[in-house]
């Protein structure tokens, strides 16, 4: 079976490196992208399978990032990661149809259970349809 292939967006390399470590290890081939225009020249160029999006981007915020994968495809899975969760932006981002917003500040064990889980849920869908 052919792995899913997951882009990961986010501009600070030490989390990069941990967090494709473990989601290589759930079964992903995992693309990375630094910025915005890197992460959606990706999501056009690249065949991806979901996107694991920071919100904090240095070109540009998550939630714009999101706009701008919507209009080229409206069923990319995306997980949105964000240091500053708020009521305000998980009505947001739901609106724009992130399948996850998780917090970046809660413990490490619990963002990667959550990931996983959400991953998961993820997975089993596409290859159901494949």
């Amino acid at each position: 079976m052919t792995k899913l292939r997951l882009l990961l967006v986010d501009d600070e390399p030490d989390i990069v490196l941990v967090m494709k470590n473990r989601i290589n290890s759930w079964g992903f081939d995992v693309i990375e992208a630094k910025d915005a225009k890197t992460a959606i020249d990706s999501i056009i160029s690249k065949n991806l399978d979901v996107v694991v999006l920071d919100y904090s981007l240095p070109d540009m915020d998550g939630l714009s990032v999101l706009r701008e994968i919507r209009k080229i495809d409206k069923k990319m899975p995306v997980v949105l990661f964000t240091a500053y969760l708020d009521e305000e932006l998980k009505k947001k981002a739901q609106k724009l149809g992130a399948n996850a917003l998780i917090s970046k500040m809660s413990a490490s064990e619990d963002v990667q259970n959550t990931l996983k889980s959400t991953l998961d849920i993820i997975k089993k869908n596409l290859e159901s349809i494949r």
